[in-house]
């Protein structure tokens, strides 16, 4: 898809998910075993055909860039284009960004130097598999200068108190009102934070941002702009996961366990989802073990029991151990006897013997990485 450049924002929820950001960007936090956050929605571009993407950094993007290096496991190491890193830049009139609008206007330089017409922008939290050629057809067919991507959330009768861009559309589309609420009830259209917006729109209005005085994206362009702009909607009904939380990342990661997820994320025809490759052993499950409904990557040896759970590479489960419904990143030790119950544990963690350790389903409990417990 030649007529469309990629930019993806990769740490815009770092601070409400402190935890696992602490020491790398939210981009770079592990998923489901084996993977990155950031590899679904930077495989969705790839699969789309944007074959030019521009990552947006802050800080913290060591392992960001060690595990995308050069963008080969994408496709997008070339000689023209492909993947750029864009880390943080300030001038005497530009200072570091704390919102979308400051980071795309900080890297106005990038957009300038692209030809493309059309530019998607997303989220490195979004974890879903779709098809942006089909939102850029979209927005193409109804002449729009900006297309936000939504879906339709069911809160019931619970109120559901996290700040979201809710959205309203006419029967052709149109976006006819935007506000951010904190006060959500029965079913609402959220915005996603993936949109389409014409490339020179994009630049015109950053070029004009301070006399309008637009500091955030969604208050200033999409709020206050539908009786100025072409904004339209696109509903996205296929899986959709967003990473915020501490509580959601748990939820999220659990839902990998049921296969109907798996299914749709990870085995959609000719969409797949490409990760950096680590070449490591394959995992080795001894006769003490017991495996039940779990995720587990190459390089883990399970001597004790598993149920429910997911264990990144390299992660060692002495025999008697129990580990049930918990997320192991890379290289944690668990000793003789333990019991972990709704735990993550960073990288690098020891858990020693005869150990008891339990968070909630709701309140999963975290250890920070190199622990020794």
């Amino acid at each position: 898809m030649a007529r469309t450049v990629g930019i993806i924002f990769s740490n815009i929820h770092g601070k409400e998910v402190n935890e696992l950001s602490a020491k790398r960007t939210l981009a770079s936090v592990p998923f489901g075993g084996r993977y990155r956050i950031i590899d679904f929605v930077l495989s969705n571009m790839v699969n789309s055909g944007i074959i030019n993407v521009g990552v947006i950094t802050k800080y913290n993007f060591y392992s960001l860039m060690n595990h995308i290096g050069s963008g080969k496991s994408w496709d997008l190491s070339r000689k023209n284009g492909g993947l750029t890193f864009l880390p943080p830049f300030g001038s005497e009139s530009t200072k570091l960004y704390s919102s979308r609008f400051e980071a795309i206007s900080n890297v106005a330089y990038y957009l300038r130097d692209r030809t493309e017409k059309y530019v998607v922008m997303s989220d490195c939290d979004n974890v879903c598999n779709m098809d942006f050629s089909e939102v850029v057809d979209y927005h193409e067919k109804k002449g729009a200068e900006i297309t936000v991507v939504y879906r339709k959330r069911q809160f019931g009768e619970a109120v559901d108190t996290k700040m979201r861009t809710r959205i309203t559309v006419d029967d052709d589309g149109r976006v006819k009102k935007v506000v951010n609420s904190a006060n959500n009830t029965g079913t609402v259209s959220v915005f996603v934070n993936i949109l389409v917006i014409n490339r020179d729109f994009l630049l015109k209005i950053i070029d004009n941002a301070e006399e309008l005085g637009y500091k955030s994206f969604s208050r200033d362009v999409l709020i206050r702009g539908t009786d100025i702009y072409k904004i339209y909607g696109y509903e996205l009904k296929a899986y959709f996961a967003s990473i915020d939380s501490l509580g959601n990342y748990y939820k999220h990661s659990m839902e990998l366990l049921n296969k109907d997820v798996r299914d749709e994320l990870f085995r959609k025809s000719g969409n797949h989802i490409y990760t950096s490759v680590r070449d490591s052993a394959p995992c080795k499950i001894t006769s003490t073990a017991k495996i039940k409904n779990s995720l587990i990557a190459d390089g883990c040896v399970i001597e004790g029991t598993v149920e429910g759970s997911i264990l990144f590479r390299g992660v060692r489960v002495a025999k008697g151990a129990i580990i049930r419904n918990s997320i192991l990143f890379q290289n944690t030790e668990v000793g003789e006897n333990s019991r972990i119950n709704c735990v993550i544990t960073d990288k690098n963690v020891r858990v020693l013997e005869n150990r008891f350790l339990s968070g909630h389903d709701t309140h999963p409990s975290f250890i920070c990485e190199g622990s020794v417990i």
